[in-house]
């Protein structure tokens, strides 16, 4: 694939997947056993561990938007940084809280890897503990510790299996 056809995959990705909520769209995007490297805990493998996230944070934020501030690609890899804004009107399942009706603002990137028509592979990251400060919702540091620790231990598994 070319660098514009990457980035055009992304910017649809982005506003169409997690700005719509369309998982028919991620479908097609993405691989089925696509490799998330920064999964967020207890989330499933591949598109099905995808959809589980795009479901739970459009849940806790269902009027989400998504603008995409930059976007590069080299024609095998696209990596784009967005910012998303919504209001917490939902349960956020990850964390266990109840929808506070606050506004956020947030930032992350992601980096893929695309092979065969579809992204294979993603990196992200993204803003939670700045998201969780505007809902007032402070994170307990030992909450913020044992996901680090768990998301670690899942990082050298990965690797270990890799070699």
């Amino acid at each position: 694939m070319d660098a514009p056809e990457l980035e055009s995959m992304y910017r649809r990705w982005l506003a169409e997947v997690w700005g719509e909520g369309r998982l028919d769209v991620a479908k097609e995007l993405l691989a089925d056993d696509l490799v998330d490297n920064n999964p967020y805990p207890g989330q499933p493998p591949g598109l099905e561990g995808h959809n589980w996230a795009v479901t739970m944070v459009r849940r806790a934020f269902p009027d989400l938007r998504f603008a995409a501030d930059v976007v590069l690609s080299d024609g095998r890899f696209v990596a784009g940084r967005w910012t998303m804004t919504g209001t917490n009107t939902g349960t956020f399942d990850l964390f266990g809280l109840p929808p506070t009706g606050r506004p956020v603002t947030m930032t992350g990137q992601e980096i893929f890897r695309a092979g065969a028509g579809v992204f294979t592979e993603i990196w992200h990251q993204e803003d939670a503990p700045g998201m969780l400060r505007q809902l007032g919702l402070e994170p307990p540091p030992a909450i913020m510790r044992f996901a680090a620790r768990r998301s670690a231990r899942r990082y050298r598994r990965n690797r270990a299996a890799a070699r």
